[in-house]
């Protein structure tokens, strides 16, 4: 199975070098010199990692056959695709590949229906599951621990606990005004004290 695990950026420098987005939490494992990638689009790659190197906390990769920053802009914006076995896991019981995810019924804690999940997108903050709702409408869940409370990949289900207004229209709207209101039993606006 195939999962993408970068998109490549802009060149970095004059020899080759390009700023990688990293999509996988096992970048010293997918992306590690020596590697050799499938591309989107194909006719791209495959591409060989020459080397790769953190500079100011962005990775920065170079790949054999490519020694200029021609070469290297060329290559902007181009995913980087590694074969993953699909009966292989991550290593923390606490992560998932995206094709582990995707289709995962998604329900509050209570066993409400919410939707299914139909893309995961990969934010610099979070990620954030695309959910499907049964009318057709779609959803944004942030895959963060206080919201997902729980995956089970055998059950097939995401069980999340939503704030008000997440996965409805009942937010609630807290103001500094509405607790002055409360002190004030008689309206007269002058605390009774």
């Amino acid at each position: 199975m195939q999962l993408v695990v970068a998109r490549i950026g802009r060149a970095h420098g004059i020899k080759g070098e390009v700023t990688v987005e990293v999509r996988t939490d096992e970048p010293e494992l997918r992306l590690a010199p020596g590697a050799r990638l499938a591309t989107d689009p194909a006719a791209t790659g495959p591409l060989t990692i020459a080397t790769g190197r953190v500079h100011s906390g962005r990775l920065l990769l170079r790949f054999e056959g490519v020694t200029d920053r021609t070469g290297a802009e060329a290559l902007r914006n181009t995913l980087l695709i590694a074969e993953v076995d699909p009966e292989e896991l991550p290593e923390d019981e606490d992560e998932f590949y995206d094709h582990q995810l995707m289709d995962l019924d998604v329900v509050t804690a209570d066993g409400t229906e919410v939707g299914r999940i139909t893309e995961i997108s990969h934010l610099p903050s979070q990620d954030l599951f695309i959910v499907e709702r049964p009318d057709g409408s779609e959803v944004m869940i942030p895959f963060v621990a206080e919201i997902v409370a729980e995956i089970d990949l055998e059950e097939q289900r995401a069980v999340i606990t939503p704030p008000p207004g997440l996965i409805d229209d009942r937010a609630e709207i807290a103001s500094a005004r509405d607790a002055e209101g409360s002190d004030d039993a008689d309206g007269s606006g002058e605390d009774a004290s």
